[in-house]
């Protein structure tokens, strides 16, 4: 039966592998794209910590970007594309609190 859902051995970076294959590189440009999303995110909330918020959103959008140009399945572009939302909003926030530099 070609329906039948087949589980997948391994981590967390395995459910991004919907190929079968591994895709080392991939998955670390996901994470990291995940990760620094988080910290523009989180930071966004305080407006002291603005520097840290504009260069974490723009190294996610930059990370998320060169990952999406390599991707090789479905669900790294999807944790690709939120991952480059969640930067893209803690940079626009980071930029309205005193960008790069800070205040």
């Amino acid at each position: 039966m070609s329906q039948v859902v087949h589980r997948r051995r391994g981590g967390p970076a395995s459910y991004l592998n919907s190929d079968g294959r591994p895709h080392p590189v991939e998955n670390r440009l996901v994470a990291a794209t995940a990760v620094l999303a988080l910290i523009a995110v989180v930071t966004a909330f305080f407006p002291g910590l603005s520097p840290i918020t504009t260069w974490a959103g723009l190294l996610g959008l930059v990370a998320g970007g060169w990952g999406q140009m390599i991707s090789a399945t479905t669900e790294e572009r999807f944790v690709l594309v939120v991952g480059m939302g969640a930067a893209a909003l803690g940079l626009f926030f980071g930029m309205w609190n005193g960008g790069p530099f800070g205040t």
